[in-house]
């Protein structure tokens, strides 16, 4: 069956070039293929959505991926900088998860777990009533990059603060991840079943 393709001309809107046709953008594939063939996908699609498609093509089941996807969200803004790697693999191997998925999202969340670590930090504080630390962000990166066990001593008691702060939030967040892409991924699959089975 033939899928009817949406296509619209890319042009240069500035430059000696302006105005000028360079390339085609395909809307069944959601990338721009450019007039040599060659197709410049967005960011997110070529470095996460197109891997975790791959995988699924593979044999991955959706609720593997789901919940590999769902979990490397979670470890990957655990409050303790350098250790994400490291949990996303034993989680991987301990649930015979798929580890490439895990840490690939482990890696893509990590900007994210540097905006929450401080917020981590101060949901440890209250949670504990313990006093307040007078560290700003760049502070405590500063300070881990220099020496990881001698600010893991200076901050050992706001970390593991954080630490349980960050296990009372993590279980709803995997949750509500793992409903959300469960039937995603499902559809996903169905519909990459139907255009094999209709080529």
């Amino acid at each position: 069956m033939d899928v009817a393709k949406k296509i619209a001309a890319v042009t240069v809107a500035e430059g000696s070039m302006a105005g000028k046709r360079v390339g085609e953008y395909d809307e069944s594939e959601g990338a721009c293929v450019g007039l040599d063939g060659e197709k410049n996908e967005g960011f997110f699609r070529r470095r996460i959505a197109r891997p975790i498609l791959e995988l699924l093509r593979q044999g991955v089941t959706p609720e593997k991926m789901a919940l590999s996807i769902a979990l490397g969200l979670a470890l990957g803004v655990f409050p303790v900088l350098g250790t994400t790697t490291a949990l996303c693999a034993l989680v991987a191997f301990v649930w015979r998860l798929n580890l490439p998925a895990i840490q690939l999202v482990n890696y893509f969340v990590y900007p994210l777990q540097i905006v929450l670590i401080l917020p981590f930090f101060r949901a440890g504080e209250k949670l504990f009533g313990a006093p307040h630390l007078p560290l700003s962000l760049p502070q405590i990166v500063a300070t881990v990059h220099v020496s990881f066990w001698g600010a893991s001593r200076f901050l050992w008691t706001t970390i593991w603060h954080a630490a349980v702060a960050w296990c009372l939030v993590s279980p709803l967040s995997v949750a509500l991840a793992y409903a959300v892409l469960v039937p995603v991924l499902r559809r996903v699959t169905t519909a990459r079943a139907k255009t094999r089975a209709t080529d």
